[in-house]
């Protein structure tokens, strides 16, 4: 799937249009996924283990229970997205959690947001699911001017219960 996106002028770049294809992860692209995962998780003050890192790349990689996907522009790499598929109590196709998103931030502005949501949910559809749908937290200005632009907000708050370790 190639998209042009123009460059924004924000960041200093200038009005050539960019290229960028959204493909599955593949081995090769191992290392630059865990620099733009670890800037994920700080954005979001949080610190996995390695191990996390080694057996949610391996879930990934078989493509079954957990998917991913990358957005390149003509220097590689610009951003990532991982989306998981599960069953809804309230219709018999399953629905699809978006679960991480994240762009560089020297790329963002030229469509790499966008165009790997819409890839997620051009599989959504292949996979039958009837809605897709994430989470981002509020204080998130800059996702939630593209979230805004694509999709709906219907208001819900989350909560989390800890469970005690065993």
């Amino acid at each position: 799937m190639a998209r042009r996106a123009a460059r924004g002028h924000d960041a200093g770049m200038d009005h050539t249009p960019a290229v960028l294809t959204v493909s599955p992860l593949v081995e090769a692209d191992r290392d630059r996924w865990t620099e733009l995962w670890r800037a994920y998780l700080a954005f979001y003050e949080k610190v996995l283990p390695d191990s996390t890192y080694d057996q949610t790349w391996k879930r990934i990689l078989a493509d079954r229970e957990v998917h991913g996907l990358v957005a390149r522009d003509a220097a590689g790499v610009v951003g990532i997205t991982h989306f998981l598929f599960h069953a809804h109590c309230w219709t018999p196709a399953p629905s699809c959690y978006l679960q991480d998103l994240y762009v560089d931030a020297a790329a963002r502005g030229l469509g790499a947001g966008r165009a790997l949501i819409e890839a997620v949910g051009v599989r959504a559809r292949d996979a039958g699911a009837d809605r897709m749908y994430w989470m981002t937290n509020a204080t998130n200005a800059t996702a939630r001017s593209l979230y805004d632009r694509l999709a709906i907000h219907r208001g819900f708050v989350k909560y989390e219960y800890a469970l005690p370790a065993m």
